[in-house]
């Protein structure tokens, strides 16, 4: 068996180092022999931690009824029967696996093929590493144009009438927090998940602090040729664009000021893993984590202004899922490459609102992601052209540990991001039974179109904070609801069930954005194929059949466009498993019109 190493590899981190350091790798000790069969069977991207870096630790989820998907005993078994170490389960149920230090790449390989190849797994993946989507600015403007300029501002104050966030919580998934007296009153507790001690830096291994000691660093200290960095205070800064305390005759004014913030710290020293981050996801919406105590203050909104590369893994889509399945929004920074967002994670996984940056003028700014997959577009800010065209928020004045606090102008779709999820938090309080899908689609169907320029796709426009919370007050994206609660068992590779629900009262034909809620449990739902059944007999594909367990998310939101369908009459949700060894029930949906 491996030996693992104490010291694993670290994160490249935050707001001041490029994304192209990601393929910095570092030496390994080859003890092994790649084949050309290896090479072909295990793609590169199951197999780093970063591009270039060979994964030190994997995440690997077993299928329901295995005995290593409950049991730590036969997992631990398990991965030393494949020459590896079981770390720890996750909260989506996932097992983290430890490869010991600087393993080969044939190593690696080998192993992520005997997962593979096992029929008790369901998928495995690197634990990735990710960074900050920010970069920091010095600056001593104290100009908030990205909360009400006419051209590029999100009209955040013509919200505030109707909604300030109160009531509602956002989990900042970042590198904690540092006492600030602009945030203070609107912190409520949170967690340290940051479980390797030489990222978290303070000490110690997972905690109730949340507090940000620093993510400083030596020159090399992250990977050959990197320089030194100061501290960023990221996940403060990011805090104070949420919900920093508003009229209070200092400092700067948050988004959603009436709302709470959750500080989960994930991001340390050179940055933060895939594991971590699964579990703080998991951990802010509800969930539970091995070894952590309940959370007394659920969030209904997930800020994660941070990122990596490569495709989205099946074990953070899963963490995902569960947290908007729970009815909380999960908002992601597109990534500051000026690439397509598809390459980058978690900007790319689905049941996410991906947030691409704006500058001063209203374009796309010149670092940010774009492509199909971005979803809005908010200020970031871009200071090539002085520093009060970046995002002022608050920040602490320590070139490595906390000092005095202060404010500072960033620059980021780490800045846009947090501009969102005070949005969120805006429209979730003036309207509590919006479920995270309907909260995605007002603030798309009420962004406008942006002032400036973006080639490749900056998603729905630019978003507008007054018009969005004007739309959702008083329920008025939300129609009426018809909704079955009669549970019905799933067939294994069976025929396909059917669970009607009858619509009267209602007058012409159904909205061209029909929403239709579906709660399902199955023990893989890649084997599910999913159908809405107009009155008539029309068939509307919410779902296909795929080989992926984690390819769609099942208890979720679908829109569909069914103004050819007369409303009135009996719909029916059709269900069908269409593979053997799972099963499962739909246990409820529901129509909204």
């Amino acid at each position: 068996m491996r030996t693992s190493s104490s010291l694993r590899r670290k994160l490249i981190s935050a707001a001041t180092v490029s994304a192209a350091l990601l393929s910095v790798g570092t030496a390994s000790v080859a003890v092994a022999q790649d084949t050309p069969a290896q090479e072909t069977a295990v793609p590169a991207a199951l197999t780093e931690a970063a591009p270039g870096v060979q994964a030190e630790r994997l995440i690997v989820g077993y299928k329901s009824g295995a005995a290593e998907a409950t049991s730590n005993k036969a997992a631990e078994a398990d991965a030393a029967a494949k020459d590896a170490d079981f770390q720890r389960r996750l909260g989506t149920g996932a097992a983290l696996i430890d490869l010991g230090a600087d393993p080969s790449k044939a190593e690696v390989a080998d192993t992520v093929a005997e997962f593979r190849a096992d029929p008790q797994v369901a998928y495995v993946v690197p634990d990735r590493l990710n960074k900050p989507q920010a970069d920091p600015n010095d600056t001593e403007y104290a100009k908030q144009w990205d909360l009400f300029e006419a051209t590029a501002g999100m009209n955040v104050p013509g919200a505030w009438t109707k909604s300030t966030g109160t009531g509602v919580t956002v989990a900042v998934i970042d590198t904690g927090y540092v006492t600030h007296s602009d945030l203070a009153a609107n912190i409520v507790a949170g967690y340290d998940f940051i479980s390797d001690t030489a990222v978290s830096v303070d000490g110690n291994g997972r905690d109730s602090n949340p507090a940000d000691p620093g993510d400083y660093y030596a020159a090399n200290e992250c990977g050959a040729g990197i320089p030194a960095s100061s501290s960023s205070w990221h996940g403060t800064h990011v805090a104070g664009t949420i919900a920093a305390v508003t009229n209070n005759s200092k400092g700067v004014a948050g988004i959603a000021y009436g709302a709470k913030i959750s500080p989960l710290r994930v991001l340390g020293k050179c940055g933060g893993y895939d594991s971590d981050i699964i579990d703080a996801i998991t951990w802010a919406s509800g969930g539970t984590v091995s070894g952590v105590p309940a959370n007394t203050n659920v969030a209904k909104v997930i800020n994660m202004s941070l990122g990596g590369d490569g495709a989205c893994t099946s074990a953070t889509q899963t963490a995902i899922n569960n947290a908007v399945s729970r009815g909380t929004t999960v908002v992601v920074a597109a990534g500051n490459d000026n690439e397509n967002v598809s390459g980058h994670s978690p900007g790319n996984c689905n049941n996410i609102i991906s947030v691409a940056a704006t500058n001063r003028s209203g374009a796309k700014a010149s670092y940010s992601n774009y492509g199909s997959l971005v979803d809005i577009s908010a200020p970031g800010g871009q200071t090539s052209t002085g520093t009060a065209n970046g995002i002022l928020s608050t920040l602490n004045s320590g070139a490595s540990t906390p000092s005095s606090e202060s404010y500072a102008y960033y620059q980021g779709t780490s800045m846009a991001t947090p501009h969102i999820a005070g949005l969120v938090a805006l429209v979730k309080s003036a309207n509590s039974t919006l479920t995270p899908a309907q909260i995605e689609t007002a603030i798309k169907n009420n962004a406008r179109p942006l002032p400036g320029a973006c080639s490749g796709g900056c998603g729905a426009g630019l978003a507008d904070a007054a018009k969005t919370v004007a739309a959702v007050s008083g329920g008025t994206t939300t129609g009426t609801t018809f909704s079955s609660t009669t549970a019905v068992s799933i067939p294994d590779n069976g025929s396909a069930i059917e669970s009607p629900i009858t619509v009267s009262g209602r007058s012409g034909n159904a909205p061209s954005a029909l929403q239709v809620g579906v709660d399902i449990t199955h023990t893989y739902r890649g084997d599910l194929a999913i159908s809405l059944v107009a009155p008539d007999g029309s068939v509307y594909s919410l779902k296909a059949a795929s080989s992926s367990d984690s390819a769609d998310n099942v208890n979720t939101t679908y829109t569909v466009n069914a103004s050819a369908e007369t409303a009135n009459g009996t719909w029916k949700l059709r269900v069908q498993d269409t593979a053997a060894q799972d099963t499962g029930t739909l246990n409820g949906w529901k129509l909204t019109f």
